[in-house]
């Protein structure tokens, strides 16, 4: 057990799935019990409410009977609960809790039990305030210098502070330059309210100053004209943070310290109460709640500060004089004093779990046992160790040995078309029997099924694929076993065309036809896939199969071409979008300099022209969303396209899996578009690099190729003219007997003007003008 840990004295896992923050923690004799002694009140997001009255005792996994007053289901989340003097003509403490929309005060009390089960409470509804605005905070205090009895202030999330006196509202008012609401404190030393702005900045506003300002519910715009009594809202001082504040708390337990503590995001603020600082702690951790609670010397004061790294510290102003470990990222601190123990610290996470723990040390008594001074006894020892290693064999043996478990998931269409891979990978991490973490990867293939559906054959169609065999003809339904006709087949797709699949009688042909070019490729794949495995079963050897040609270069460049049509219409839609946006907001700021003058002149019919403009927008907004929709279904099917004409130029000319593989890659760059990078001219490049490296027509113009400088930006071509080009000559090459291979360049010879190239400075000017001309004239253009 490690010394520094947060000793635990009694804690309670509250609830299941229940969301705690900082305002749903508070500590007081709730029920007036008189002893002194303190209980401990809980309110959760979902609405539970509950009171502890802690002992010592150990700490159970749910919450103890015994130690739990009470537990309420109320109606609205709670937002914050506060105990203080909140009725009338009566000096008892009643609990306030603070909902979204409602202000509500109870009394707690409890009476004597005459059975086992002990002394009963009861939480009795005092009075309640319905609020017209969304609650964020409270405070509570003696406002306006009045004793005897507590007031209180909400904060809305519109930034109005509404201030109540018991059971009658007040007044209200908006602070000025709002965006977001902060935290919110009362200063009774000043009868002020100090709060954080958006601004990321501490303002204190005097209750006397709130009281006189103008009144919020007359003006929703505190920056606007007034136009009725009263003074304009201002601070009585602020001080510029630069940060963001978690909590707020000015401690009154030592009026010689009379100080106001801020806790940011990275720093501890501590201010006097005219705005002057005192000091200032950099940390170097991110807090997550603080607490001043006491002061041991005078001009100093102690602090609780709980963090993410599940520590809670304990300073005397900027020394840390102590860290304690938590089992969890506290929200909320509070001290309280028991019957059993007094300076209990009290600690709450979001989860809910509630610790009531003390910083204290137990003294260990363990001794060191002594050791005895006896000779080994080697035999023993050796005996011993062939005992262990014999362990280690076995348990490295038995180390690839584990547990399977099965993980289902669904897969579902993510538009109307076909997809262009059945394919997915599964990563899989998990710990060996010795502790050492070990990750595979594995791809598997969805089953055609999941996207067509069987369907009668249909005769004629638009485009036609033949593959060969090397083996004698067999019956589709020994490939497809779910065919009934052995000759043919069909696949109608769920959201495509239908596919046609025929088997010649008298030749080892397999005819594959659609009326979609694209649609075509999942079923070719899953052809040759399932020829491989039915002539492996039959254990040939020799098994091969091949595509006659010719390349269906023109119908697939039919899907390139509706691909870039598509890229350059929405390339259109931006700019005519961009166009329209402007004018919108140069009609807009001309509106806004007529309804600014004091002597309005006529708006010429601009406000027509705004709601045209505005209608173009969003015209322009519909279509353009329109054809991105149209681009993602067109790239897909770009995709099916370029993996069919893979297939067929590896089966065209028996391409090895890593010819294949450079191929695939060279016409299939990118897995989607982006505004930045397209298809086309990614491709473009790719397959430009292949001509002037592995397919180059001679070594002289790859080792060119090596010297050649990168090439312009790639961006969005005028046409595919280039593109369709090069494709051409790329299987024009791979046809005549041009083989694909990254180590190609390597092997190169650079010849000698290539090197005169690399060192510029061994060679004259007259060398230097030879060596490019040469270039120029023996370089591979396009």
């Amino acid at each position: 057990m490690s010394l520094f840990k947060a000793r635990d004295w009694w804690s309670a896992v509250l609830g299941e799935g229940e969301e705690f923050d900082q305002g749903c923690l508070c500590v007081g004799d709730v029920d007036n019990s008189g002893s002194g002694h303190d209980k401990v009140v809980v309110g959760s997001y979902m609405g539970m409410l509950r009171i502890f009255s802690p002992h010592a005792n150990k700490s159970t996994e749910g919450v103890p009977v015994e130690a739990q007053l009470l537990e309420v289901q109320l109606q609205n989340a709670i937002i914050q609960v506060e105990v203080g003097k909140f009725v009338s003509c009566s000096d008892l403490l009643h609990l306030a809790v603070l909902h979204p929309r409602k202000l509500s005060v109870y009394s707690v009390s409890g009476t004597a039990g005459n059975v086992e089960h002990g002394d009963q409470y009861q939480l009795k509804l005092v009075y309640e305030h319905n609020l017209q605005r969304t609650a964020c905070n409270m405070t509570y205090g003696t406002f306006g210098g009045v004793t005897g009895h507590h007031s209180l202030c909400i904060q809305s999330m519109e930034g109005m502070l509404m201030f109540f006196e018991q059971d009658s509202y007040s007044f209200g008012r908006f602070l000025p330059g709002f965006l977001l609401p902060g935290p919110l404190v009362y200063n009774p030393r000043t009868d002020s309210f100090l709060t954080v702005s958006s601004a990321r900045q501490l303002e204190s506003y005097k209750y006397e100053t709130l009281a006189v300002a103008t009144e919020a519910e007359s003006r929703q715009d505190p920056d606007l004209p007034l136009k009725t009594g009263g003074k304009r809202l201002t601070p009585d001082w602020t001080f510029v943070l630069g940060e963001q504040a978690l909590d707020l708390c000015v401690p009154s337990f030592s009026h010689s310290s009379a100080s106001i503590f801020v806790l940011g995001e990275r720093n501890l603020y501590c201010l006097r109460d005219n705005g002057q600082i005192r000091f200032m702690k950099k940390l170097e951790f991110n807090p997550s709640c603080f607490l001043p609670y006491t002061s041991v010397t005078d001009g100093t004061t102690n602090l609780l500060m709980g963090n993410h790294t599940n520590m809670l510290l304990v300073y005397q102003d900027v020394t840390l004089k102590w860290a304690a470990q938590l089992p969890y990222v506290p929200v909320a601190v509070r001290i309280a004093n028991f019957p059993d123990l007094k300076g209990v610290v009290i600690s709450l996470s979001s989860s809910g779990h509630l610790l009531c723990s003390y910083m204290g040390t137990d003294p260990s008594f363990f001794s060191t046992p002594k050791v005895d001074a006896r000779e080994a006894d080697y035999e023993q020892v050796d005996a011993e160790m062939k005992k262990l290693q014999k362990f280690i064999r076995e348990a490295t043996r038995t180390q690839g040995i584990g547990s399977s478990t099965v993980v289902a998931f669904s897969a579902f269409l993510n538009g109307r078309y076909p997809p262009a891979d059945l394919t997915g990978d599964v990563t899989v991490s998990y710990s060996s029997p010795t502790g050492v973490p070990r990750v595979l990867q594995s791809r598997f293939s969805l089953p055609l099924g999941l996207v067509c559906v069987p369907s009668s054959p249909a005769k004629t169609t638009k485009f036609k694929i033949t593959v060969d065999t090397n083996q004698a003809p067999v019956d589709l339904d020994s490939i497809f076993p779910e065919d009934k006709d052995g000759n043919s087949l069909a696949f109608q797709f769920l959201s495509g065309a239908k596919v046609t699949v025929l088997a010649s009688k008298t030749s080892q042909r397999y005819r594959i036809q659609s009326d979609s070019f694209e649609d075509m490729w999942l079923v070719v794949k899953e052809l040759v896939r399932r020829f491989d495995r039915h002539f492996s079963k039959l254990g040939v050897k020799d098994f091969k199969k091949s595509f006659s040609g010719p390349l269906p270069l023109q119908e697939y460049f039919l899907s390139v071409d509706h691909h870039f049509q598509l890229r350059v219409s929405a390339q259109q839609y931006q700019d005519l979008l961009s166009e329209r946006a402007v004018q919108f907001r140069a009609i807009q700021r001309r509106l806004l300099t007529r309804f600014k003058d004091k002597t309005p002149a006529p708006l010429q019919n601009l406000d027509t022209l705004l709601d045209a403009t505005y209608s173009q927008v969003m015209a322009l907004a519909e279509a353009a969303e329109e054809n991105r929709a149209l681009l993602e279904e067109a790239f897909v099917r770009l995709r099916s396209a370029t993996h069919l004409l893979v297939l067929l130029m590896s089966l065209w000319q028996g391409l090895t899996p890593d010819q294949t593989a450079i191929l695939e890659a060279t016409l299939l760059p990118l897995l989607q578009d982006t505004p930045q990078l397209g298809w086309e001219e990614s491709c473009d490049a790719a397959v430009s690099h292949l001509l002037r490296s592995c397919l180059s027509r001679s070594s002289k113009d790859q080792a060119t190729s090596l010297a050649q400088a990168g090439g312009p930006v790639l961006g969005l071509p005028r046409d595919t003219a280039r593109l369709k080009k090069h494709i051409t000559l790329l299987c024009d090459r791979i046809g005549k007997g041009g083989r694909l291979s990254l180590a190609s360049e390597a092997n190169v010879q650079v010849p000698a003007q290539v090197q005169s190239l690399a060192a510029p400075g061994e060679s004259g000017k007259g060398g230097m003008i030879e060596v490019f001309s040469q270039l120029i004239d023996s370089s591979f253009c396009l």
